[in-house]
């Protein structure tokens, strides 16, 4: 498995970085942009973010203005539990970088399925144009197999997969193990930062890298992008170390598992 190879997002067709990135954590847009250079063209948007967070929107315009829009997929959160306000960000946002359509409008969060209004508001999007196709993100894993099978206009999932949180390789993946499947990509890789945490270890144990969080995520077949959410430049050419990495050898991964397992009976 070649990590900087990419890989085709689902039944959406488009090709995409195993690393996305997501725009909350500030990294600066020349941190993106490298990003971007190396293959990760999976852009998390949070169209609300303002001031250093908003670094992503200057990196989507840069990127738009040297020609290779074509190769950027843009991602759109979509909080709003309202279909007219719903389009009113994303025509704002799609405003507010110059750009015409949205790859994938990502509705969120959700733990149960989104309502009509919301499913209709967003196709009505797609029919003219603004938005190519249409994600959900969720903690609800038994919610992902039900909307693969009834809701087949969402073609895209983000799901929260890592070495703690483990459900979705019974719950999630399996299920959709066939080549007309949606997309996945997988969040909070590092367990909001608890697997990076020394506290949290087990005795004697030196907690992982970000690096090896990502490595564990990627290295399950099911995953077709890993989110990273870097702080710093320094951050995101550690990150980019994935690439060359490639996947965690057995004992890479039970050593995750293993730490994953301590945290999680930590929590109960």
């Amino acid at each position: 498995m070649d990590f900087r190879k990419q890989r085709v997002l689902g039944r959406t067709g488009l090709n995409v970085g195993r690393l996305g990135i997501a725009s909350s954590y500030g990294a600066p847009t020349e941190a993106l942009e490298e990003a971007f250079e190396h293959g990760c063209n999976y852009f998390v948007w949070n169209s609300f973010i303002k001031g250093r967070k908003s670094n992503m929107r200057q990196a989507v315009i840069n990127i738009a203005k040297k020609g290779q829009r074509d190769k950027l997929v843009l991602a759109l959160h979509s909080y709003s539990h309202s279909s007219t306000l719903m389009e009113f960000f994303c025509r704002a946002a799609l405003k507010s970088v110059g750009l015409d359509h949205i790859d994938v409008l990502l509705l969120g969060y959700y733990s149960r399925r989104p309502a009509k209004r919301i499913l209709e508001g967003a196709l009505k999007l797609q029919r003219e144009g603004m938005v190519r196709f249409i994600g959900l993100t969720g903690h609800s894993r038994k919610l992902f197999p039900v909307l693969a099978r009834e809701e087949r206009h969402i073609e895209v999932f983000h799901v929260r997969y890592n070495a703690v949180n483990r459900g979705a390789e019974t719950e999630v993946f399996p299920e959709l193990e066939h080549p007309d499947r949606p997309g996945v990509v997988s969040f909070t890789a590092t367990r909001w930062g608890h697997l990076l945490n020394p506290k949290r270890m087990p005795q004697g144990e030196m907690p992982p890298s970000a690096p090896d969080c990502y490595r564990f995520v990627l290295s399950h077949p099911g995953v077709d992008v890993c989110l990273v959410g870097p702080r710093t430049r320094e951050q995101m050419e550690e990150d980019l170390q994935v690439l060359d990495l490639g996947p965690l050898d057995e004992e890479g991964l039970s050593r995750m598992r293993r730490i994953g397992g301590h945290i999680y009976g930590k929590k109960s």
